[in-house]
């Protein structure tokens, strides 16, 4: 080659966000280094010093390869060019680095400046403000395409793929917990698409890759759950920074972007200790050919994936069944009803329905899109004050059609075991759902959750904390795990610590709705100024209602301001004349007045309703006063928690 651009070089050649550097023999992105083949990394070095210019597919083959090597050549060639556009995020139908110049060659079409050589930095300790890097983006989409749930094809064997690399590979990981795991986080899947109502489709993208994850290998490896993740959303964390706060050794990113024809997902997975990427793919596909390219997708990854895994067994990929196109709708309905779902508000919980009830329209054997209509239901009373008889019902039904369909799904498992404790008080049936749900699902955080849950109420807190501790490791961000982390000390009489913790929590999030533990931590330790304030900040940011009222009258009784004490019963009152609340809200504002005869009148109401608060009655310390009472061991010993 005698052209003269930039010509051969040491010094760093910079492009975007890339630097290759000769001397070390390295390509990087925001200071990580990407992890590149020798022949790929001599053809982009060559590519770049000659930027601007068609390089033939004969110059490529007189510089790197021997002249009685053409047929090894042209696929060697091949190969090199497909591995630089995924390690680049680049397309050979949208390029945004190399162009294809078809039977002559190719032209990297980005600007190169050269830098002095330097030794590559440090990359444990990055100084690019950017939290991680994603593929560049494709030129923006001309028109509208229905959303799409098509894509699930290459997501599916895009988890299995990624999934046989996890179990596999030969890399040296960090030293890992004491059971022998390593944990993995699945960043939000950014959306390229340039619409932001189809935020809930790159979200779901999210969801059921640590889903799909979280089942692959769980002896081996954890999976961050999405409450903990969707904080790193639209932020710019440092990956060192994310690994420590989330306790992960490896991060997986990704992006999804669709025009009206063409669909394109990236995903790599990087190594938190030296910031190295581990494993990386593209997939550029016209939507009318997905289903046909399925098989192609599938060897492509395990083309590329070295499988090995030492002194271990193969972890087997993934399988998913091939979807007709009412499942692909139905699927697509079901991630809406999850992003509505996940927001956790009465309203949210009423439109998931709405989108779970369209699924299973679509798809009568959706079992998710059951389980999460169960789980919609289950929740609902408790969070609108409505009492839940009317949800269970439709609960139920949800929860054990989602298992006569997928007998597997740790989600159904979880949710059926949360109906029959909290309205059947079934607490044997409940404990053996929790466990086939965990057995099934390890890294399901929210069962371990719930089970935490199951387990104070029986007073078992010691196999409680280590159940709470295993859904704070899968989910360390999440606030309502840590808020009934705080809970169980509260249950267990460890007020101080307690009171520790959710203030930790407040730091967090200080407009933290369920201060219902910290109010009763201050009450037990007659902190009742402070329990107060607590209830004024709740006031202020959630406005007025049944449970405010009903703190309201609790803090004012047992501080023995009883006008005040009255005047706030009178109001919860007035609300339950206008629509039927929860009597469980009653019970304590007439305990902290000393009406232990009223507090009984609505111990049994709430016993008829089936109220959420009867779960508490053995281990709170609010009904302490009443232990001795005949008629209060009869009511522990009708919702099965008697001795």
């Amino acid at each position: 080659m005698e052209r003269a651009l930039l010509g051969p070089t040491t010094g760093i050649l910079q492009f975007g966000p890339y630097e290759l550097r000769p001397r070390v023999r390295g390509l990087y992105k925001h200071g990580r280094k990407i992890r590149l083949r020798p022949q790929p990394f001599q053809v982009l070095q060559i590519l770049l010093e000659y930027a601007g210019e068609v390089v033939t597919r004969d110059e490529l083959h007189n510089r790197l390869w021997s002249s009685d090597t053409f047929v090894d050549f042209e696929h060697g060639l091949n190969t090199a060019i497909k591995e630089l556009r995924g390690a680049l995020g680049d397309s050979a139908a949208e390029p945004r680095y190399i162009e294809t110049l078809p039977r002559v060659g190719y032209r990297f079409i980005v600007p190169v400046n050269i830098a002095a050589a330097t030794t590559a930095p440090r990359v444990d300790a990055p100084t690019d403000a950017t939290k991680i890097s994603t593929p560049p983006e494709l030129v923006p989409a001309t028109g509208r395409s229905r959303p799409g749930p098509i894509l699930v094809g290459i997501l599916m064997f895009l988890i299995g793929g990624l999934a046989v690399y996890l179990g596999s590979s030969r890399i040296h990981a960090p030293p890992r917990p004491a059971a022998g795991r390593f944990m993995l986080a699945v960043l939000p899947f950014e959306n390229l698409t340039g619409d932001s109502a189809q935020e809930y489709f790159s979200d779901g993208l999210t969801e059921e890759m640590i889903a799909q994850l979280g089942r692959v290998a769980p002896q081996q490896f954890g999976v961050i759950a999405r409450t903990s993740v969707m904080h790193y959303k639209h932020t710019q964390e440092q990956l060192g920074q994310i690994g420590r706060e989330l306790g992960v050794q490896y991060v997986l990113e990704g992006s999804v972007r669709r025009d009206p024809d063409k669909v394109r997902i990236s995903a790599q997975l990087i190594q938190v200790k030296d910031q190295a990427n581990l494993w990386a793919r593209q997939y550029d596909r016209e939507l009318r050919s997905l289903l046909t390219l399925q098989g192609e997708i599938a060897q492509e990854i395990a083309d590329e994936i070295e499988i090995t895994l030492g002194a271990h067994k193969p972890v087997a990929p993934v399988g998913q069944p091939v979807l007709s196109p009412q499942a692909f709708e139905a699927y697509d309905l079901y991630l809406k009803g999850q992003y509505f779902w996940n927001k956790r508000t009465i309203q949210g919980f009423r439109q998931a329905i709405e989108y779970f009830q369209q699924a299973t329209a679509k798809d009568p054997q959706s079992a998710r899109a059951y389980a999460g209509l169960a789980d919609c239901y289950t929740l609902l009373g408790g969070y609108s004050m409505v009492p839940q008889a009317e949800f269970m019902l439709k609960a139920r039904a949800a929860a054990l059609k989602a298992l006569q369909i997928d007998e597997a799904l740790a989600e159904a498992h979880t949710a059926l075991a949360l109906i029959v404790q909290n309205y059947d008080w079934d607490w044997q049936t409940s404990e053996k759902e929790f466990r086939r749900a965990i057995e099934l699902n390890p890294n399901y955080a929210t069962a371990h959750h719930w089970y935490a849950e199951h387990l104070t109420w029986l007073g078992r807190f010691d196999e409680a904390f280590r159940e709470s501790e295993r859904a704070r490791q899968l989910d360390p961000l999440s606030l309502i795990i840590a808020a009934d982390h705080s809970a169980i000390l509260y249950f267990s009489r460890q007020y101080d610590l307690a009171i520790e913790q959710f203030r930790t929590l407040r730091e967090m999030e200080p407009d933290f709705p369920r201060r219902s533990i910290l109010l009763n931590a201050y009450v037990e330790k007659g902190l009742f100024a402070e329990a107060l304030a607590e209830i004024e900040r709740e006031r202020r940011a959630l406005g007025g209602g049944a449970w405010i009222w009903a703190e309201l009258a609790y803090v004012y009784g047992r501080s023995g301001q009883p006008v005040q004490a009255r005047h706030a019963r009178e109001k919860l009152e007035e609300l339950n004349r206008r629509q039927e609340i929860d009597a469980g809200v009653f019970v304590g504002a007439n305990l902290a007045a000393g009406n232990k005869d009223q507090a009984f009148v609505w111990l049994e109401k709430a016993y008829s309703q089936h109220s959420n608060i009867l779960m508490t009655l053995r281990v709170d310390p609010m009904y302490d006063d009443l232990r001795g009472d005949p008629r209060f061991q009869s009511l522990l010993r009708r919702v099965g928690l008697g001795q």
